[in-house]
């Protein structure tokens, strides 16, 4: 009995737990954009949100934002610490909403695996070196065809980037892009979302490092971009990314995408370790 107890102990550990409605508009709504197609074709889309924190909030709207999608889907919450699942339980609504206890492992009922996983502001709290432990154990309880999306954000969700990651061929980690987000008014210069970097990359932001080449180019591009600012952040925001594009930094996604302060760029670019 007390081997069964270890095994099926949460994995990871009890975080700050702080939210605020609204929070994760941002990141849901790439989600809807980038990852919509896969969860209308899932046969049974369940997507999971780790660590949804000491209220459910942010729970809740993923699954109203994703309902417009795909009405069918279940939205499970998994919390380690057991009180917050219980102050959760009031919002249920079975079974397209759903609140347990659970970590990294992902249980999900019947041991079916997750077509999406949304983990924001639990890897901040943890060690750089438990990135990839916790990126190999998530991908793990992927479906086929599946994603997680890691990252954080600031109290309001105004500045925050996220990691798109897949399972490789053999099983492995596969970050495809780094998206960087911002409140186009709120800029005054691009690199403040260094505060709000994934934890993989968070302690990389220094010389030498390509995600520290990364916002030393956007700053600089937002500083030859300001003849377009009687034009609006926006048009200044769209200048800067042209410009970035034209260095040869690999950015994704489209000029729609831009206009909402988003900017995608592909991992092997920012990537730890890559040099430049």
């Amino acid at each position: 009995m007390a081997g069964a107890a270890r095994r099926t102990r949460p994995v990871g550990t009890v975080t700050r737990g702080t939210t605020n409605p609204n929070r994760l508009r941002r990141v849901d709504r790439w989600v809807v954009h980038t990852h919509g197609r896969t969860l209308r074709e899932a046969a049974d889309p369940v997507v999971v949100d780790l660590g949804y924190g000491a209220h459910p909030v942010t729970t809740v709207e993923l699954r109203a934002r994703l309902a417009a999608l795909r009405p069918d889907v279940r939205v499970v919450g998994l919390e380690i610490d057991p009180e917050r699942v219980s102050a959760a339980a009031p919002h249920q609504e079975p079974p397209h909403l759903t609140f347990a206890q659970g970590g990294f492992e992902v249980p999900l009922p019947g041991g079916g695996a997750a077509t999406l996983i949304r983990a924001f502001n639990v890897l901040r709290q943890y060690d750089e070196a438990q990135v990839e432990p916790a990126w190999s154990r998530l991908v793990a309880r992927l479906a086929p065809g599946g994603a997680l999306v890691e990252g954080t954000c600031n109290e309001l969700g105004r500045l925050g980037s996220w990691v798109d990651v897949r399972r490789g061929p053999t099983g492995e980690p596969a970050p495809r892009s780094l998206t960087l987000s911002w409140r186009l008014r709120d800029i005054e210069v691009p690199s403040v979302v260094a505060e709000r970097l994934p934890k993989a990359l968070i302690h990389r932001n220094v010389p030498g490092e390509r995600v520290h080449a990364l916002m030393r180019d956007l700053d600089a591009a937002w500083a030859r971009a300001a003849g377009h600012a009687p034009y609006g952040a926006r048009q200044r925001f769209l200048a800067t990314v042209s410009d970035l594009r034209a260095q040869g930094w690999p950015v994704l996604g489209t000029r729609q995408r831009w206009r909402l302060g988003e900017l995608e760029i592909a991992w092997s670019a920012v990537a730890p370790g890559a040099t430049g």
